[in-house]
């Protein structure tokens, strides 16, 4: 039975969420900031980077396949907590490795558990965004989403301040541990202890944590899970593919300078966050289906004109409604997912993977195909997977007694 909870109490919870997403924003701007500093005072080489690059994303789906035995066993306000403080610990012993130690292992350790963290709390913080959207009726899962842009962007001018200032990794790292922790602890008090996160103290009736994790793998063998993997997919593919080679494809494919493009990878970014602040309400209207659908093809138009376009003007519109089309497939995608709440984490657990493995595996693929072809070419790869998402759309259907995101047409 789910305690009925006061205006304070969801407003406290809502905030505690937001500030969650927004610290896992932060963590990741912190090291992708100070990538050039450590790189200097390791004195490693790229493909060294690169490893570093690949250890925090296999840690990262280590914690996405963590989290649902963790909030089977732990619940989720501990589960969260644990997360959050592993992450922390992780940006600290970068920091650590980086100017105390010197060591390229122990920066590597670092990314392992920052990796880690952020994996087991991205699966958490989704579930319990859905469970607010539960409670206000409201699709508000894009706005947590677009919290995380802003812990990004935060993130990242407090990383170029601390390198303008020639602050070292350490102090920097260090710095933003303690502000994380103070996050973590603080989120802590304000969520709420319920029942169907497994927060409670076992109950006699209450099937044994085991059992629990057995049926929350059940959310493998159901279609629906591959369904909305494949929304995920094809916008993660376009979005993490847009991170890596946007700025390159412009320079490469359209001849424009290194500034411009950094520019149309800020214009991509800056479209994506604002459709993430304020797409919940067109959801609302519209419902999931609709807008998932519209935004595909705008992701596929906007793909086809960044590679088409004649003049670098439309690139940059091309790369505007790239970041628009791309913004809302992966919170929606979590947010059909955790239709159920009983189920919620498991289906979480699983649709994320697929996007998390789309997201970091997908880029250094189309590295490899734009040797053969060109980057301009390899990008109609995610023209085709932005179609592909579109067309799986209706998976995201609310389903029986779910009423976030269906919509109130008139």
């Amino acid at each position: 039975m789910e305690l009925a909870l006061t205006r304070s109490e969801l407003v406290r919870w809502r905030t505690a969420i937001f500030a969650i997403f927004l610290a896992s924003g932060l963590s990741i701007a912190t090291w992708a900031s100070r990538v050039p500093a450590i790189k200097t005072t390791l004195d490693v080489d790229n493909t060294q980077i690169g490893l570093m690059l690949l250890g925090a994303g296999v840690a990262s789906i280590v914690g996405l396949s963590l989290a649902t035995p963790v909030l089977a066993r732990f619940g989720a306000r501990r589960g969260m907590l644990v997360a959050i403080l592993t992450f922390a610990a992780g940006v600290a012993v970068i920091g650590i490795g980086t100017d105390l130690l010197g060591s390229y292992v122990a920066v590597i350790a670092g990314l392992a558990l920052f990796g880690l963290g952020n994996g087991a709390v991205d699966v958490m913080m989704n579930v319990e965004g859905a469970a607010i959207e539960k409670h206000t009726g409201k699709t508000i899962l894009p706005l947590f989403h677009g919290f995380f842009s802003f812990g990004t962007v935060i993130g990242a001018g407090i990383g170029a301040l601390a390198a303008a200032w020639q602050i070292n990794v350490l102090l920097h790292a260090l710095f933003m541990t303690a502000i994380i922790i103070i996050i973590a602890v603080v989120s802590y008090a304000n969520v709420p202890v319920r029942e169907i996160t497994g927060d409670t103290a076992a109950a006699e009736d209450k099937p044994h944590w085991r059992a629990r994790v057995h049926t929350a793998m059940a959310a493998w063998r159901e279609p629906r899970t591959y369904a909305l993997g494949i929304i995920i997919l094809g916008m993660a593919f376009a979005e993490g593919g847009a991170n890596d080679w946007l700025a390159l494809g412009m320079v490469d494919g359209h001849g424009a300078t290194p500034a411009l493009g950094a520019l149309g990878l800020a214009v991509f970014s800056v479209s994506m966050t604002v459709v993430r602040v304020f797409g919940g309400p067109l959801v609302d209207r519209f419902g999931r289906v609709t807008t998932l659908r519209v935004l595909s093809g705008l992701a596929a138009t906007g793909l086809l004109l960044f590679i088409l376009a004649p003049t670098v003007p439309l690139v940059f519109v091309g790369a505007a409604l790239w970041g628009a089309g791309t913004s809302l497939g992966f919170p929606l995608g979590m947010s059909a997912a955790a239709d159920d709440p009983a189920k919620a984490a498991a289906r979480v657990s699983a649709a994320a993977t697929i996007g998390y493995v789309a997201f970091l595996c997908g880029p250094p693929i189309l590295g490899f195909i734009s040797e053969q072809v060109g980057l301009l070419n390899t990008l109609y790869i995610l023209v085709a997977l932005a179609i592909a998402s579109g067309l799986a759309s209706s998976a995201a259907k609310p389903i029986a007694g779910s009423k976030v995101g269906a919509g109130h047409q008139h």
